[in-house]
């Protein structure tokens, strides 16, 4: 049996994929290593590239058994690098199981409405996740308490 691993890191080139799977950037994670990490293809992990610039990241299916995380072009602009160029990467898994961190304003709202907060803690982390994208998106603060509500 393999031992588990908390980080990873290693050097490798930028992928992108097809246009009609996204076109993401993205660096291959291969399932071997995935299977070491205690939480194997659910592990959240913080995402550090050329030692410059760290990110939250999770898996996404490759589609031939492997995985992927995504790079941002944000990101790349930010080290310099392109497509096919090589990048050192390090992995580590994410402390906080959610992933993200949880908005003032939503963390705010499930402490004062108990039910709402039952709900959302009833919610899978992607499901959790994907409230906190959709609240991080907006600006104004009480739209955001709002779509919390909602």
């Amino acid at each position: 049996m393999n031992e588990l691993i908390t980080s990873y890191q290693a050097e490798q080139s930028i992928g992108q994929l097809e246009k009609r799977k996204g076109g993401y950037f993205y660096l291959t994670i291969p399932s071997e290593l995935v299977g070491q990490f205690k939480n194997k293809r659910h592990t959240r992990f913080l995402c550090r590239i050329d030692k410059k610039v760290t990110f939250q990241c999770g898996l996404n299916h490759l589609g031939d058994g492997n995985f992927f995380i995504i790079l941002s072009s944000k990101n790349l602009q930010e080290i310099n690098k392109n497509l096919g160029d090589n990048l050192f990467f390090e992995l580590t898994e994410e402390p906080n199981p959610l992933g993200v961190d949880m908005p003032e304003v939503l963390d705010a709202v499930l402490e004062q409405d108990l039910s709402l907060k039952a709900i959302f803690d009833c919610l899978t982390l992607g499901k959790r996740r994907n409230v906190i994208y959709s609240i991080n998106k907006i600006k104004d603060v009480d739209k955001q308490i709002q779509k919390a509500i909602k």
